[in-house]
C-alpha cells in the first residue's frame, strides 16, 4: 500500500503543474491555438483561464462567452460542456485520490516513528512504489511516442463513455483550443516531471537508507536486509 501510495502522489505532484494558467497559456502559444479559435490573445486566455477555473476549482458550467458578454453564446456547445463536466469528475477523483494517499503516507511515517525497522521497510516500499512509477511511465511514454493517437483513444475510453469525448476540430471549441498537439507536448512534460521526480524519491530513499543502515552498524535492521 505504501508504495501504490508513493506511486500516486508523485503522479499527482507532476501532474498539478501542468493544469496552470501559465503551462496551458504557453502550450497554446506553441500550438496556435489562436489561429484555430479565431480569437485574439486577450480572449483567448480569459476563455481558457474560465475554462480551467470550472475545472479545477469547480462550481462552474463552463458556459464563458468568447467576448465576455452575459448575452452571447458560450464558447463550448452542449456536448462540449458535458464533455468537460465528466474531466471535472475525474479530476476530482484523482485528486482525492492524491490526498488520500497522501495522508496514508503521513500516517505511516508517523507510526513508524519509533522502529528502525518498520522505518527501513517503508524506505523500501517507497523505493519500490517510486521505481515503478518511473518503470510504469517510461513504457507508458514509448507507447505514446510511437501511437498517441490509439493510447489517447484508449485512455478516454476508460474514463468516459464511448462517443462523449470525439469532436471535429474544424467546428468543435474544446479541440480548437486545445488541439492533439497541445496534448501529445503536455503528456510527454508531464511523464518526465513524473519519472524526475520519481527518480528523485529513488536516490532520497537510498541516501536515507544509507546513513540509517551507518547508524546501525553497516545494515539495515530486521526483515528488509534479509529480504535483500
Amino acid at each position: 500500500m505504501v508504495s501504490i501510495a508513493t506511486a500516486i502522489v508523485i503522479l499527482g505532484a507532476a501532474v498539478a503543474p501542468f493544469l496552470s494558467p501559465a503551462w496551458v497559456g504557453f502550450e497554446q502559444d506553441r500550438v496556435g491555438a489562436d489561429a484555430l479559435t479565431g480569437f485574439g490573445e486577450a480572449d483567448l486566455r480569459r476563455v481558457t483561464n474560465a475554462i480551467l477555473g470550472d475545472l479545477v476549482l469547480g462550481g462552474g458550467d463552463f458556459r464563458v462567452t468568447s467576448d465576455g458578454s452575459a448575452g452571447s453564446a458560450p464558447v463550448l456547445n452542449d456536448r462540449e460542456r458535458s464533455h468537460m463536466v465528466d474531466v471535472r469528475g475525474v479530476l476530482r477523483g484523482f485528486g482525492l485520490l492524491t490526498l488520500a494517499s497522501l495522508a496514508m503516507l503521513a500516517v505511516a511515517a508517523w507510526r513508524s516513528r519509533k522502529d528502525p525497522i518498520v522505518r527501513s521497510d517503508m524506505r523500501h516500499s517507497i523505493r519500490r512504489g517510486a521505481q515503478g512509477l518511473a518503470v510504469g511511465v517510461a513504457v507508458a511514454a514509448g507507447v505514446a511516442l510511437v501511437a498517441f493517437d490509439a493510447a489517447f483513444e484508449v485512455f478516454h475510453s476508460l474514463f468516459f463513455a464511448q462517443g462523449t469525448f470525439d469532436f471535429d476540430p474544424r467546428t468543435d471549441r474544446i479541440v480548437q483550443l486545445f488541439p492533439d498537439a497541445f496534448w501529445s507536448e503536455t503528456t510527454i512534460a508531464v511523464g518526465v516531471v513524473a519519472i524526475v521526480a520519481a527518480l528523485a524519491v529513488v536516490w532520497v530513499a537510498r541516501k536515507r537508507g544509507a546513513g540509517a543502515a551507518e547508524k546501525a552498524g553497516g545494515a539495515e535492521p530486521g526483515a528488509l536486509a534479509a529480504a535483500r
